[in-house]
């Protein structure tokens, strides 16, 4: 494609099965790139459990589980990426989990297991990290698109629950701070080589990951009236933003953790 704000970049796009992950990519398609959509699964998560009635688990999925590529780690993904496109353009740091959103009662910190804080850690941090280490060694392999100087785009996604805190959300609090503060050190250290390094943060969303807010009507309530913009947003409402930070209009912009949250932190 020719059109579009991001013609003919070569994107990837991590936890791109459901989601923000899927707005981002489409978004991204629809202004032009190409884009390598990675994910363990084709479809997305199944938001209830029948029994439960609370936010399923990760793993069930709707009508079926389908692992898409046992791919294990990032140099994989990016090499298969680069093998088709010749480059990488644009990283979008998208996969991430919350567990204390899947729990039938959240848990404060003396109730957080090791294994909920390890595993929070390695998908949402080291993911983040690592698709930044290899992304960037490719970034760094090849010239800038003809016309431009830029050599690539990054943009994590991180949390407005990494900017301030939420009840009962250690894990996932911790971890998106730990996303925006790496944010802000990978574009000071690769600002001279004019690779961008921006994090979106967004707000609650309408997503499987707040399915428990969304199933009880007083949560959601009192979490539509903490939008000042009228109620919870959607995956598309970020993706836009998303798509502006990978843009030319981002030409002098590098480190912004960027809220994208309908007025959530003004409150």
């Amino acid at each position: 494609m020719s059109h579009g704000r991001i013609p003919g970049r070569i994107a990837l796009v991590t936890g791109a099965s459901s989601g923000l992950g899927r707005a981002i990519s489409l978004r991204f398609a629809a202004e032009g790139a190409k884009i390598c959509c990675v994910d363990l699964y084709d479809r997305p998560r199944n938001k209830t459990n029948a029994t439960t009635g609370k936010a399923d688990d990760f793993n069930n999925r709707i009508e079926g589980e389908s692992t898409v590529e046992d791919i294990t780690t990032p140099t994989k993904l990016i090499h298969i990426g680069v093998k088709k496109y010749g480059r990488l353009d644009i990283l979008a740091n998208n996969a991430g989990i919350s567990v204390e959103s899947t729990h039938a009662v959240p848990h404060g910190i003396h109730e957080l297991s090791e294994s909920d804080w390890d595993k929070t850690m390695a998908i949402n941090v080291k993911g983040v990290f690592l698709g930044c280490k290899y992304g960037i060694r490719q970034m760094l392999k090849q010239d800038p698109l003809p016309g431009r100087k830029d050599l690539g785009w990054i943009v994590n996604t991180a949390s407005v629950q990494g900017l301030v805190a939420y009840h009962n959300t250690p894990a996932y609090t911790a971890s998106k701070g730990a996303v925006a503060q790496l944010t802000k050190q990978v574009a000071l250290d690769y600002a001279a080589n004019r690779i961008h390094c921006n994090a979106i943060a967004p707000g609650f969303l309408r997503t499987i990951m707040t399915q428990n807010l969304q199933n009880d009507p007083d949560k959601f309530a009192e979490i539509n009236k903490a939008h000042p913009f009228g109620g919870m947003g959607s995956p598309g409402d970020v993706a836009k933003a998303a798509l502006f930070l990978v843009s030319d209009d981002v030409a002098w912009i590098t480190g912004v953790n960027l809220p994208v949250d309908g007025g959530y932190m003004i409150m």
